[in-house]
């Protein structure tokens, strides 16, 4: 792989709600995760696209819903990505463990996996979620910037369920730069980075889980609709675009999602994935101390703004 083109590990990760309400009380009231912007999303602007991560929406903190009201509860199954997995201090799985109880979430504690602690839950919408206990996690800042030891410190990494694991694991390790990094089962480990210097932390893994008899699953609240890799520019987004096609896969052209810019290809198994650039960012229309508290509208549908306010439903943050 060309030494110009990086993908430091996971930029963000796009699911569906079917309550908005319930999607802000549960990521902002009871994981703490800063609500950095609440929009409209760009293909549907009678919905909400609403974004979580750090104070500031870090790539690789950055969980994202599309708002479908009502919409119907999808089926998990490959090729998905089947859970979302949260780093934090070893420490701090009691203090989550308990947390989640208090507030009414049912709490499952995983075997260890590649030597690191897990505990599994579900979101209000039925997504499986992780919080894994990993020493990485220690380095990394709190969603609030502050000095909370127990924060969740953005994404451990993404599993993905596939029929068969070994071209998907040839698009990580070939085209995409990550390495093989163990085995547990029919789970399969890779980091994003060449070496273990510079892809054995943050926002790092994507785990293939292979479930050849698995029925496939369908889109709906609770489903994962696409995982977004982060890139340093848009000069490397366009080198990675150019490499994509030429390994002989259909590519979106770059798309301004006004925070980052995007480009989107289908994995051999059938999962979405996008390249999302590292800037322009959240405060790209916000200041810092602004982030989500109001409606932000892409240029193309800021004159439909007083109709999009009455159509879409009010919401509240916890905290606010």
């Amino acid at each position: 792989m060309a030494e110009t083109r990086r993908l430091p590990g996971i930029h963000h990760v796009t699911a569906i709600t079917a309550d908005a309400q319930k999607n802000v009380d549960f990521y902002v009231g009871v994981l703490g995760l800063r609500l950095v912007k609440r929009t409209v999303n760009f293909d549907d602007p009678s919905s909400y696209h609403l974004y979580y991560g750090d104070a500031l929406g870090r790539p690789g903190t950055i969980m994202t819903f599309f708002a479908w009201p009502g919409a119907p509860r999808g089926r998990v199954g490959p090729p998905q990505v089947v859970a979302t997995s949260f780093a934090v201090p070893p420490a701090a799985l009691g203090y989550w463990t308990e947390r989640l109880k208090q507030h009414g979430v049912d709490v499952q504690a995983a075997p260890p996996r590649f030597g690191d602690a897990v505990i599994g839950f579900a979101d209000p919408d039925g997504m499986r979620l992780e919080i894994v206990g990993t020493d990485s996690a220690s380095a990394s800042a709190s969603p609030g910037g502050g000095d909370n030891d127990n924060a969740l410190r953005g994404f451990h990494g993404v599993t993905l369920s596939e029929e068969g694991y070994e071209n998907s694991a040839r698009l990580l390790t070939e085209l995409m730069g990550f390495r093989a990094d163990g085995s547990e089962g029919n789970r399969f480990r890779y980091r994003a980075g060449g070496d273990a210097a510079s892809g054995g932390g943050f926002a790092s893994v994507v785990d293939l889980l292979c479930q050849p008899d698995g029925r496939h699953g369908t889109l709906g609240a609770g489903i994962v609709h696409h995982v977004a890799f982060r890139t340093p520019d848009d000069a490397q987004q366009q080198a990675w675009r150019g490499e994509i096609v030429r390994r002989g896969f259909n590519v979106s052209p770059v798309m301004d999602r006004t925070y980052f810019h995007s480009i989107y290809f289908r994995e051999p198994g059938g999962v979405l994935f996008e390249i999302a650039t590292d800037p322009p960012g959240f405060t790209a229309d916000e200041s810092p101390e602004a982030l989500g508290q109001k409606l932000m509208l892409p240029r193309a549908v800021e004159a439909h703004r007083a109709a999009l306010e009455k159509l879409l439903p009010p919401l509240r943050v916890p905290g606010n």
